[in-house]
């Protein structure tokens, strides 16, 4: 049975994201209860908190799974193929939140603002001509004008390509990066590896969600995660060479290669029309919560050493 007692938090999502949250809420003393469909944690992860089944496209079961809750925490992920579904889950979470007296807080990132000129800010016009970027203005959209229409207090939290523990497959830098360095493999990235990039470090995107729900200002608004100061991506791969104390190689894939690799994997071709984040510079500003809330971003160096700590413990657990 779900818990009912007042304070305690829904988390929907139990990807790195929602894990990550899990965890940032539980050491802040609050109640947590994880929804996805299987009513499990993924293998190898520790309970973090009570695991509720439910589907977020069922609105009695997600309903039920949200009974009690303060705060839901919309931190859903879905491949890029299925992206279309989004708008139709944001809204059940609304009305679920609606129904229920929650408020809720939203995990999103940044491509609703689309090929920006300069560092990207929440001030920007979400104007993204992607596919993919449009359906994010499209649901944080929806959320908004409930907040507007007074039917749903809430915020969001706006990070970019994120890593850190737990991160694999969701990241540019996860399997691809860490993963393979840490196998003594060259980094696979793409795009232009000498351009700056902000990456947000996972446990900084739990942290500003864990606070926007906790402070009556943050309602309405869109914020933006702090990042550690833009690197390129060769820097930080380098970085992570350094702590691993051995010379790291980068492998890039060219634009054809992904090409011909979209043409049997569906993430592989949805992921041609993001290239703009990887063949420019990529600044994404988190100053607004800074000097608002006092959030800080985590050192890089720290963040790397924490992300290799963790793959080191799943080579450990594989062996």
């Amino acid at each position: 049975m779900a818990d009912a007692r007042p304070g305690s938090s829904v988390v929907l999502g139990t990807g790195p994201l929602g894990l990550a949250l899990a965890g940032e809420l539980a050491s802040r003393g609050q109640r947590v209860r994880l929804v996805n469909r299987s009513g499990r944690l993924p293998d190898g992860q520790v309970a973090l908190a009570h695991v509720v089944r439910a589907d977020v496209a069922d609105p009695a079961g997600l309903e039920a799974a949200c009974a009690g809750a303060q705060v839901v925490f919309h931190c859903l992920g879905l491949p890029y193929a299925q992206w279309h579904r989004f708008p139709h889950l944001m809204r059940n979470v609304i009305e679920c939140a609606t129904r229920t007296g929650a408020r809720v807080v939203y995990g999103d990132n940044v491509y609703a603002y689309g090929v920006v000129d300069g560092p990207v800010h929440e001030g920007l016009a979400e104007t993204a001509a992607t596919a993919k970027g449009r359906i994010r203005a499209e649901v944080a959209g929806l959320l908004m004008q409930a907040h507007r229409e007074g039917r749903v207090p809430a915020a969001i939290a706006r990070g970019s390509d994120f890593f850190g523990p737990g991160v694999t497959e969701a990241s540019m830098l996860g399997s691809r990066v860490f993963g393979r360095l840490v196998a003594g493999k060259p980094a696979q990235v793409v795009g232009d590896p000498d351009r700056l990039h902000s990456y947000t470090y996972i446990r900084d995107f739990a942290r500003t969600l864990a606070e926007l729900a906790a402070r009556e200002e943050a309602l309405g608004a869109v914020w933006h995660v702090p990042n550690a100061p833009a690197q390129t991506t060769r820097a930080i791969v380098q970085l992570i060479g350094a702590r691993l104390g051995t010379p790291a190689r980068i492998s890039v894939l060219p634009r054809w290669m992904l090409a011909v690799a979209g043409l049997f994997d569906a993430n592989a071709r949805e992921l041609r029309e993001m290239l703009y984040e990887f063949e420019a510079d990529f600044v994404v500003e988190g100053d607004r919560a800074r000097s608002t809330f006092g959030l800080q971003a985590t050192p890089l160096d720290q963040a790397v050493a924490e992300t290799l700590e963790w793959w080191h413990k799943q080579g450990a657990a594989a062996g």
